[in-house]
């Protein structure tokens, strides 16, 4: 009963939760406050046959790697703002999208495929040739159910929420590429950890980490009072340890494979 009611819960709070409050602080790539970025736009998209928003933060020069953040159930890109800028700062291009569909965690996976085909084929710049996605909450969930489209090179769950039929847990049992989860302890706004059976599931499991006293609201970046009010206090320290993991995967899947990119292109002679 408490797993129904538990379910009835989170879905009664977050649908109470309104457009989280713009803010554009400054964050840098350690997990405190970065540079300013280089180059920031906003393109409309079609993602699976819908119009929606899309936030491109990017390093000032080409690039061929990328992080996709995927935002939670009633939230928007721009709840990612923070990371997206740490990100960009690391010379990886970061990307936002708004979610097109509310509640179907199946059509959303289907929009992040369309968006990273878009960005492999070069229709929002320069090619993005791998990509990892990082997403929170319900937007965990529709991120694991594409990180097995092509480009993809891992996955970050960020609290993520699975749904009582464990199409994520079966998701988990069939991806074969690096995951990482950061969770905060089980409480009513991440259905009572829901998706904890996904740890002894995915093959490639590298880190599972539940930051101590976080709340949901800690894995966004800006949140926002309302999201707080209903699912507790977000601290900057604990932001500042999502931000950090999100960097060390970036680091580890993307940027190696740039380094040595790099190291093989023939340089003009001086």
């Amino acid at each position: 009963m408490r797993s129904a009611a538990s379910r009835i819960v989170l879905a009664l709070l977050l649908a109470a939760l309104a457009q989280p409050v713009w803010a554009a602080p400054d964050v840098d790539t350690s997990g405190s406050a970065p540079a300013a970025l280089a180059s920031e736009r906003t393109e409309s998209v079609t993602l699976d046959g819908r119009q929606t928003l899309v936030d491109l933060h990017g390093p000032g020069r080409p690039v061929s790697i990328g992080v996709i953040f995927v935002h939670g159930f009633m939230r928007d890109r721009t709840t990612f703002a923070e990371h997206a800028r740490a990100v960009a700062a690391e010379g990886v291009m970061a990307v936002a999208p708004d979610m097109p569909y509310h509640t179907d965690s199946r059509r959303n996976a289907q929009a992040l495929a369309d968006l990273i085909g878009q960005l492999r084929d070069g229709r929002l710049g320069p090619p993005i040739e791998r990509v990892v996605l990082v997403g929170f909450s319900a937007g965990g969930l529709s991120a694991l159910l594409a990180a097995d489209t092509p480009g993809v090179v891992g996955y970050v769950g960020l609290d993520p929420f699975d749904r009582p039929s464990g199409v994520g847990l079966d998701a988990a049992r069939k991806l074969d590429k690096p995951a990482r989860l950061l969770r905060a302890p089980s409480g009513a706004c991440n259905a009572f950890a829901i998706s904890s059976p996904w740890a002894g599931a995915l093959k490639r499991l590298e880190v599972e980490h539940t930051i101590a006293k976080a709340t949901h609201c800690d894995f966004e970046a800006p949140t926002d009072a309302l999201c707080e009010l209903v699912c507790g206090r977000a601290d900057a320290e604990r932001q500042k340890i999502v931000r950090r993991e999100i960097l060390k995967a970036v680091r580890d899947w993307l940027q190696p494979a740039a380094a040595t990119a790099q190291a093989t292109t023939p340089q003009p002679a001086l």
